[in-house]
């Protein structure tokens, strides 16, 4: 059950609030990159073996999978901007912990802490789902989806830079001094969310999911190292196994799971989170292949030849082209649904790595790769989080997006270990020095090609989008329309947000309730006071609005199927009206 605190009044959000959220996933998406130009000079700058350096990388995969889902159930129970704040701190001291070190287990625990971040880009979505009206929450969530993309793609040019002219440590410093200008920002814009999840936090489910996803995605990211066939890869993967069966069980049986497996399981959620692992995989083999053949010298005879900085330059457009997507989607994902755009974002994904098994000979097709492909990535990513949040309670926004957050982690780490032993089986020894080869490049893009088409299966799996069946109404604006369309497609309860002289509220929250003391959906009103709520299904509920200035009002209200508006007066006392 959620609810929220009448006697805590909340900022209203800004136009620089939904910014302000994108450059903090931004932020922390940046650790994932940031040390992509090094990554082959980091047993020489550590003093240690190439399998131990492996572990800078690693240990920030294991700790942003671990944290995203349980940093989402916090947001929902303590406050989503608290939990970002702190996640974003986290993220400062692990950087500052890099930048002063040179030795490797001081390095990895930075780098495990900067990880830790990634719990910030679900809160985020959460946040805008709690506080931005419907007809603008689209096109946020696309960019904050995004983010984790953008910055990933903004970061290596960036990185190149740095890394070609400065010390490599100037890298952690830059990413410390990011990370204090979004909690500034985050400090000075972003208000906290009123909504709250009742309940505890599962400290042993908590445990049980950290333990079965390090022994999941240990072997994942070390098994080239170890073998595939090794009794260490083969035993984590049968531990790994038997822990989340043991944590599902367990979850299943309390009234407050860290993760609901029931709502997890619905066809809704269980097959965007199949589509996003997909997603993940396929994001992350551009990230791997296109860096590496621009740099390769020109003599191996495929290579392109191309500085750090400017291979970094030629990638950077699939971050710039998946933030220039998201009022793309936004617009397509009005009138078809985000069910739709994510089948068309994989199909331009599967078009762009297919064109790309032909277009390697040149630096400026690897610029058109990337554009696609930004494009593709764009657009899916965009959908996922409208996909999750239409099939869960508000009251379990952050948790279900932090899992889902996971899901498309999962897609980049089995990316990262299915791609670097496919070039490391594939490569050419020359005086000791293995060389990715033409063969390998592509073997990696048919990968990524049969990753998306997975994931496209699952998409067609996807419940499809209630159709309209009332006629169009007309409109005096475009969120007039918005609303509208939003009535039409979804049903529900409408109507208006009144104060004691009969004037419209607006920003009034207006939240449904159902039988079971669960909420069923969440709103804000428009400037006109007008607000729209969908149903799950008929019958009765509580419509609980509070706004500024007013005491918390609670109506009850049977939906029963027919389409009287319902007014909320927040001067009256509660009173039994049918929508």
């Amino acid at each position: 059950m959620t609810h929220t605190t009448p006697d805590q009044p909340t900022r209203r959000p800004s136009g620089a609030t939904v910014p302000v959220l994108a450059f903090a996933g931004i932020v922390v998406a940046v650790m994932q990159t940031l040390l992509v130009p090094v990554i082959k000079d980091l047993p020489t700058l550590l003093s240690t073996a190439p399998s131990n350096a492996t572990w800078v990388l690693t240990s920030t995969l294991l700790s942003g999978a671990v944290a995203t889902p349980i940093m989402g159930r916090l947001g929902d129970l303590f406050g989503k901007r608290r939990m970002l704040l702190t996640s974003l701190a986290v993220m400062v001291v692990g950087a500052l912990v890099s930048a002063l070190t040179s030795t490797l287990l001081p390095m990895i625990v930075g780098r495990t802490l900067q990880g830790f971040a990634m719990g910030a880009i679900p809160l985020g979505i959460g946040l805008m789902r709690d506080m931005l009206p419907r007809e603008k929450l689209g096109s946020a969530m696309a960019l904050m989806s995004s983010s984790i993309g953008v910055g990933g793609g903004l970061a290596l040019p960036a990185a190149a830079l740095v890394a070609q002219h400065a010390n490599w440590h100037a890298l952690f410093y830059g990413a410390a001094g990011l990370g204090v200008l979004s909690i500034v920002l985050t400090l000075l814009v972003v208000p906290e969310s009123p909504m709250r999840a009742e309940g505890t936090f599962d400290v042993l489910g908590a445990i049980g999911l950290s333990v079965g996803l390090v022994l999941f995605l240990l072997p994942i990211t070390k098994g080239s190292d170890w073998g595939w066939t090794s009794v260490t890869t083969l035993g984590l993967f049968a531990a790994s196994a038997v822990v989340l069966l043991l944590w599902g069980v367990m979850e299943l049986r309390l009234k407050a799971p860290l993760v609901d497996l029931r709502t997890t399981a619905r066809p809704a959620v269980l097959f965007t989170n199949l589509a996003s692992i997909m997603v993940g995989v396929s994001f992350y083999v551009v990230s791997l292949v296109l860096p590496q053949l621009l740099q390769l010298p020109k003599a191996t005879g495929y290579g392109l030849g191309q500085s750090m900085v400017t291979a970094g330059l030629l990638v950077a457009p699939l971050g710039l082209t998946m933030m220039v997507t998201a009022p793309v989607y936004a617009r397509l994902s009005a009138k078809y649904g985000p069910k739709v755009t994510l089948i068309l974002g994989m199909l331009i994904i599967a078009i762009g790595y297919g064109a790309g098994l032909g277009l390697m000979s040149a630096a400026w097709q690897s610029l058109v790769i990337a554009v696609v492909l930004g494009a593709g990535i764009g657009l899916a990513y965009s959908s996922l989080p409208a996909l999750i949040i239409g099939a869960v309670p508000a009251s379990e926004t952050g948790a279900a997006n932090g899992l889902n957050t996971l899901m498309r982690s999962i897609g980049t780490s089995v990316s990262s270990a299915v791609i670097g032993m496919v070039l490391a089986n594939t490569a050419n020894h020359v005086g000791g020095v293995a060389v990715p080869t033409m063969h390998g490049f592509r073997v990696s893009f048919l990968i990524a090609t049969g990753a998306v088409a997975v994931g496209l299966l699952m998409a067609l799996f996807l419940p499809r989008r209630p159709q309209a069946t009332k006629p169009q109404l007309r409109a005096s604006s475009e969120e007039d329309a918005a609303l509208e369309r939003a009535h039409e497609l979804l049903g529900g309860f409408h109507g208006r947000v009144l104060n004691a002289d009969g004037a419209p509220v607006a920003r009034a929250k207006v939240t449904l309730i159902d039988r079971r003391g669960r909420q069923a959906g969440a709103t804000l009103s428009a400037e006109d006071g007008r607000y729209v709520l969908a149903v799950p299904a008929e019958g009765a509920y509580v419509l609980a609005a509070k706004a500024m200035g007013h005491g918390p009002l609670a109506s009850s209200a049977t939906h029963a199927g027919d389409d009287r508006p319902v007014e909320v007066n927040l001067a009256l006392p509660g009173e039994t009206v049918r929508a």
